[in-house]
Formats: C-alpha cells, sequence, structure tokens
C-alpha cells in the first residue's frame, strides 16, 4: 500500500524554498546535496481505459540522471484521495527498456507487498494488445529522506509542466510528494500540518497521470 500527502506550491521559489529552508533541513538525513532527475512517465491503458475506470493505473517510468539510466514499470489500484492523503495499492518493477508486458509483470511483482490477486483483479482479461498510450508527462525530482519522530519519509520535490496534445494547453507541475516509507500516518499527517504553516502549501487530490489525461482528453476534444 502506497501511503503519501500530496502538496501544491504556488511557484517553483516557494517550492524550493521550502527544500532549502533550515526548517526542513533539520528533518534531513543526509547532509549532502541529492541529485535533480528527469522523470519521464507514459501511461498506457486500453483505448477505452477499462483499468483507469477501475481505479488503476500503469505507468512507464524513464529515469534519467548524471548517475541513473533506467525504467520502472508501475501499477497501482484502487484506494483513494481525501485533503491530499492517498492511499492505493503499488507494485513495482524495475526494467532495463520501456517494453511493458502484463504477464512479465505479474510474475516479477509476485511476493510484493501488495496482494497478487489484487493485481490480477486490476489487469482483468485485459492483454498486452489491447494497451496503448494513453498520454505522458515529464518533470524533474530532487529526493530527500527524512526522519520524523518514529517515521522514515521520502520527500519528492517535482517541478515541470503538463502539455496538451497539441501544445495549446499548460499546467504546471509544481508540488511536494510525502511518502511514507516506514512508520505512521500520525507522523506523516503532523509533519504535513507543519509543512503547510510555514509554505502556505495546499494539499492537492490529484495525480500527474489524472491531471495529464484530462490535458490530454481535452487537447483531443479541441482539434
Amino acid at each position: 500500500m502506497e501511503t503519501e500527502v500530496k502538496l501544491s506550491f504556488k511557484d517553483k521559489d516557494l517550492l524550493y524554498g521550502m527544500a532549502s529552508a533550515d526548517f526542513f533541513r533539520k528533518f534531513c538525513t543526509d547532509t549532502s546535496e541529492p541529485e535533480p532527475v528527469l522523470l519521464e512517465n507514459t501511461y498506457i491503458d486500453t483505448p477505452d481505459m477499462n483499468i483507469t475506470k477501475r481505479s488503476g493505473a500503469i505507468r512507464v517510468r524513464h529515469y534519467k540522471g548524471n548517475s541513473v539510466d533506467k525504467y520502472e514499470f508501475t501499477v497501482k489500484y484502487g484506494g483513494g484521495s481525501a485533503n491530499g492523503l492517498h492511499k492505493r495499492l503499488e507494485w513495482n518493477v524495475d526494467s532495463n527498456d520501456a517494453n511493458f508486458s502484463i504477464e512479465r509483470f505479474i510474475r516479477e511483482a509476485e511476493g510484493g507487498k501488495d496482494p497478487s490477486d489484487k493485481l490480477l483483479e486490476a489487469f482483468g482479461s485485459i492483454k498486452d494488445e489491447d494497451l496503448i498510450v494513453l498520454c505522458s508527462n515529464s518533470f524533474n525530482r530532487t529526493i530527500y529522506n527524512l526522519d520524523y519522530k518514529n517515521s522514515r519519509i521520502e520527500a519528492c520535490f517535482d517541478s515541470g509542466i503538463i502539455k496538451s496534445s497539441d501544445g495549446s494547453w499548460t499546467d504546471e507541475i509544481c508540488e511536494l510528494e510525502l511518502e511514507l516509507i516506514d512508520g505512521d500516518v500520525d507522523s506523516l499527517n503532523e509533519l504535513t500540518r507543519m509543512i503547510m504553516e510555514y509554505a502556505g502549501c495546499v494539499p492537492l487530490d490529484d495525480t500527474k497521470y489524472r491531471r495529464t489525461l484530462a490535458m490530454t482528453l481535452n487537447g483531443e476534444t479541441r482539434k
């Protein structure tokens, strides 16, 4: 189960100002400055978006940085969000390329923290040949590892631009994701409240996938 909070910032100065603030840095476990990485995301589903309609998502992610160049496949399923807190089943599989296969993913995701039967439920009767690319986005991510009380939290500072298919509409990505790696959700919520009070950011219930998909569909409608 993925448990994370998404917070939206007005602009990049406020977002990265939070990353350099003494208030925030005192919780960081590393003293060195982390390397920003470019994340290129492609989301796939059937033309009728059967997986999306079941509150699922398939993502192919390419990590590109000075010391990293890899792919990761992710399937998310179920759950929901409220006041910026997102809880979903999640399975991740590393890859050397961008070629997603349902059979391979199910095989390599077995033994993860979330139940395999739910992963099978997410795919249903869908086969590889049923899948198409729905939309894509890219953004820069800088990750800080935090210790707060009895919890370990990953803080992801994300900035980029979502574009419609024809490029005429744009939407800014300017957000902080706080993912609970180990510990309890009460600590995550408490740290979230402190950051909101300090930085004036607000909870974000929309995912990047949903925002990108909406932008893409709007662009297609306008053609």
